[in-house]
């Protein structure tokens, strides 16, 4: 598609692949780990959902057949991550996992929400 922009500077569509797969299989990971109680299940269902879609949320946007496809599900992305976010702001305040589990998850959610968020918005503004 020519008039999709490209990803963030120092990044290209191979590395956020790549990127967002190793978040999921992350937390994938954090998921079993997690303690069997039902409080522990729920909300590590809820991330497990949001945050293993995030790739693939990203690997339809670059298969988008215009810019308002690919706009479109970037937001789709962004929604997933911001989700992920509140999972585990939940079960960081609530000592469901500890914070050296949770910590670098939530970071790399955050760079990833930046990174997406800046590409949604060039896109945006290159009409």
């Amino acid at each position: 598609m020519k008039d999709r922009p490209q990803p963030a500077i120092g990044t290209d569509d191979r590395d956020l692949r790549q990127r967002t797969k190793e978040f999921a299989i992350r937390i994938i990971r954090m998921y079993s780990s997690l303690p069997k109680s039902t409080e522990a299940q729920v909300l590590g269902k809820q991330v497990l959902r949001s945050g293993t879609s995030v790739g693939a949320n990203y690997r339809e946007a670059c298969r988008a057949r215009s810019k308002a496809e690919f706009v479109a599900k970037l937001g789709d992305v962004l929604k997933e991550l911001d989700e992920s976010l509140y999972w585990f702001e939940l079960m960081a305040e609530t000592h469901i996992s500890v914070p050296a589990v949770l910590c670098p998850l939530q970071s790399e959610c955050n760079e990833l929400l930046a990174i997406f968020t800046t590409i949604a918005k060039k896109c945006k503004n290159s009409t």
